[in-house]
């Protein structure tokens, strides 16, 4: 397992963390240490418990052990979350507009957008190259056009650190280049830590900085080209999920090879 010795290096370290659920274990001792500033990946097969971490992290879960969370930019590190999915009415009345001022305007929504706050959302629409939607029905929007509204919330209280699960699920190819290139620049811009859960290796192979292969524990963390080896991908994916002839190939084919399973799994 990669170690990451200096402190300012670090965002997150998490030290044996454990979820049970009744008699059921969900993680099991999980310790890892998330670079500061990059890109970090953490994949595995379904009922791995990615999705459970982000919510330790996130402390919407019970858990046992410990999760740091370093001080950002602005002393205690700011999460932003965006999810895999909204559930909301899609045939509600509601404008993208009024949707990202929700909570923050004492006026009702009935009564429009305050001018301030319009100009606002605009600016925070512009900045994840979706000014033409502010008002877009909410309801209305493709998965690509809605991730990047929530996107836009999420970055409201400028993160230090922002937490998106399976961002892309539901994107067509071209919507997961632009949301992911959009992401990457916004990274480096902002200086914030990204985490993600993704079931995509060629685009955690793209664009993470650190990988997290997870299955209950921790199996491998390090860079791309260290941990997305066929063995380790064996070894996190299993048999079951398609990949008996994964030691037969290179590491950048067994890449490959593991998301065209995957995805013949989910589809």
């Amino acid at each position: 397992m990669a170690e990451i010795s200096k402190t300012d290096d670090i965002a997150v370290r998490l030290e044996n963390v454990t979820v049970n659920l009744g008699d059921v274990s969900i993680l099991e001792s999980v310790s890892a240490a998330i670079p500061r500033g990059g890109c970090t990946a953490i994949i595995g097969p379904n009922g791995a418990g990615k999705t459970t971490l982000l919510l330790a992290l996130l402390k919407s879960i019970e858990f046992h052990g410990n999760i740091h969370i370093l001080p950002g930019r602005h002393g205690a590190a700011r999460v932003g979350y965006v999810p895999q999915k909204l559930s909301f009415d899609r045939d509600m009345p509601l404008t993208v507009a009024e949707f990202l001022v929700m909570g923050q305007q004492r006026l009702p929504l009935w009564f429009g957008v305050q001018r301030a706050r319009r100009q606002r959302v605009a600016e925070q629409l512009e900045a994840v190259r979706a000014g033409y939607l502010a008002e877009r029905r909410l309801g209305a929007l493709s998965g690509g056009e809605l991730q990047r509204v929530l996107l836009a919330l999420a970055l409201q209280q400028d993160p230090d650190i922002l937490v998106l699960d399976e961002f892309v699920e539901g994107v067509d190819v071209k919507g997961e280049q632009i949301l992911c290139e959009l992401l990457e620049s916004l990274r480096r811009e902002r200086h914030f830590t990204q985490i993600i859960v993704s079931h995509d290796l060629s685009l955690v192979t793209a664009h993470a900085t650190h990988v997290i292969c997870l299955n209950r524990r921790v199996l491998a963390e390090g860079p791309p080209q260290t941990v997305l080896t066929t063995e380790i991908l064996l070894a996190t994916f299993g048999l079951h999920m398609g990949l008996p002839n994964l030691k037969s190939l290179p590491a950048g084919d067994a890449c490959a090879a593991s998301c065209d399973c995957k995805e013949a799994h989910h589809a």
